[in-house]
């Protein structure tokens, strides 16, 4: 610390023209060395995600799902490419339903007699984030499709070691919330044995994991195009397992496969815009909860008192049970946008708070937090924030590939006329919600975050330690956070407990976590004054790098 009188020393680094923040070190390097070779923000987000596949395997990969959104710099353009996964044209909304067993105990997923829609063929939807690469790069990429794929290549081929939390997903028994083992994913195929497994558990951390084959599979994608997986090669691969084991998706689910694209919603909160991605992505709660915040004097409290978590806990609930209510697919059934945001609502749900009145709200729709995210900055002030997943992971790895394909029907309720119900083509509600906010018409913020049913809280949080709070980028992802995604308050290991005893006797359940920084991983970049700053979640592994 200088002592009094004495100048701060200067910061001799020169000032970031280019910045990418994501969980994995190996990501974040592949991404900023795509930004320094002159790739644009889409070129090194895409190159970031694609080395995410490789070394967070049971969060995401090229067999998942995700959603981007980008501010193009040069033309001003602000847009969502959507590729949530779809469920395959074989199913039935009652294909399941005398299987049905409950919803797991942590509310990710839905259990069934045999845990098909989890463990082997019939868990897979039609993955769709390689459609988003493609779109994304047609549109606003610089260098070559190819140069994208070189770093995950590299890895797959050279090798990458198992950190501290690939290898917390890797031995997490999630048998107690009804779910299948991440072990027993890993082993359901002999060439997931082969790669992740030794001596009958999953490798320790530390340990080297080489896969030839997916450095084949991205070889392959890096030449022939994305088509490669939805008509080509890799699809008739992938089908040919899918028959072989008595899977749903199809190779017409492949071949019909589409993003959809599409404008932001945008909300006004404390004099910025707040754009985030549509249903059936998560932005509706956000911007709900924000839009119901709006209405309070956040900072004449303290920062996470008792009364100040009571309010946005209340705001949560309010924007929770809505979900529930209103929000799915809007091919299947129409969500009512306007309304929840409208300030006529806003105005009521803020008064109900103001009286004392408490929402209830049953467990949410299941959703899994085994995903990750990133965010991008280029020098031509082109913005990415993305959220991509697995689901569920579903074990199944096609024969001689090195990826696994996603879970995701444990998304969906195996009982019949349900806003989660099972639909073929339907697109699940999922709490991604990639963010950008803007001051006029430039972006100042990009945060997103993995985390299941708690991204939306995640973000609520990290947006009001930002815009409300005056926080700074990495202060204000890693400030203590909580939830309220039921009935009950759930808070970090580093809220006092004084606030926790006031909470208790207003009569609210509240549950301290063991952790220090649960609820979902923020990873956030903001360019204040055109100033680059990036934090990332410290219970993850990953950094934001700089050019």
């Amino acid at each position: 610390m200088s002592q009094p009188g004495m100048a701060r020393p200067r910061d001799p680094r020169p000032a970031a023209r280019a910045m990418i923040v994501a969980p994995q070190p190996d990501a974040v390097e592949a991404g900023r060395d795509v930004l320094a070779a002159g790739g644009s923000a889409v070129d090194a987000a895409i190159a970031c995600a694609l080395v995410q596949g490789v070394v967070d395997p049971m969060m995401c990969g090229i067999g998942g799902l995700g959603v981007l959104h980008v501010h193009h710099g040069p033309s001003g353009r602000r847009e969502i490419i959507d590729g949530l996964s779809t469920v395959p044209a074989a199913a039935t909304p009652t294909m399941w339903s005398d299987r049905f067993e409950g919803v797991c105990a942590d509310g990710f997923g839905y259990r069934i007699r045999g845990a098909a829609n989890e463990l082997g063929h019939g868990a897979v939807t039609t993955p769709g984030i390689l459609r988003v690469f493609e779109a994304a790069h047609a549109s606003y990429g610089r260098l070559p499709w190819p140069a994208l794929f070189a770093p995950a290549i590299a890895r797959a081929r050279e090798g990458w070691a198992i950190r501290p939390h690939v290898h917390t997903m890797f031995t997490a028994d999630e048998s107690v919330y009804g779910r299948r083992s991440m072990a027993e994913k890993l082993a359901f195929t002999a060439e997931g044995q082969a790669l992740y497994m030794e001596d009958g558990a999953p490798k320790r951390v530390g340990r080297e994991v080489r896969n030839p084959a997916l450095a084949a599979t991205l070889a392959q994608l890096a030449e022939e195009g994305a088509d490669c997986f939805y008509r080509g090669d890799l699809a008739r691969r992938i089908v040919a397992d899918m028959q072989r084991h008595g899977g749903l998706l199809s190779a017409a689910d492949l071949a019909g496969f589409r993003v959809r694209r599409g404008a932001p919603l945008v909300i006004p909160y404390r004099g910025r815009s707040v754009a985030l991605p549509p249903p059936p992505a998560g932005g509706i709660v956000v911007a709900e909860m924000l839009r119901i915040l709006a209405r309070f004097d956040l900072t004449a409290m303290a920062h996470n008192s008792a009364e100040y978590i009571r309010i946005v806990a209340e705001a949560m609930k309010i924007a929770g049970r809505d979900k529930e209510a209103h929000v799915g697919d809007p091919d299947f059934t129409p969500v009512p946008v306007a309304r929840l945001l409208s300030d006529d609502y806003a105005d009521a749900c803020a008064a109900r708070i103001r009286r004392g009145e408490r929402t209830s709200i049953a467990a949410p729709v299941p959703e899994s937090p085994d995903t990750t995210t990133l965010s991008c900055w280029d020098a031509e002030g082109t913005v990415v924030s993305m959220t991509h997943t697995l689901a569920l992971p579903s074990g199944v790895m096609p024969p001689e590939t090195g990826f696994m394909l996603n879970g995701a029907m444990n998304w969906y309720d195996p009982r019949p006329d349900r806003p989660s119900s099972l639909r073929p083509g339907a697109r699940r509600f999922s709490s991604m919600s990639p963010t950008l906010v803007y001051a006029g018409e430039r972006p100042v913020i990009s945060i997103g975050a993995p985390g299941g049913a708690w991204i939306g809280v995640a973000v609520l949080q990290g947006l009001l330690n930002l815009l409300d709070w005056g926080m700074g980028t990495q202060e204000a992802v890693m400030a203590p956070r909580f939830s309220a995604t039921t009935d009950a308050i759930d808070i970090a290991n580093r809220i006092p407990r004084k606030v926790e005893a006031a909470l208790a006797a207003m009569g609210y359940a509240v549950r301290r976590s063991p952790q220090s920084f649960p609820f979902a991983a923020l990873h956030a970049i903001t360019g204040w004054d055109g100033v680059l700053e990036g934090g990332a979640d410290p219970q993850r592994d990953g950094y934001p790098a700089a050019i």
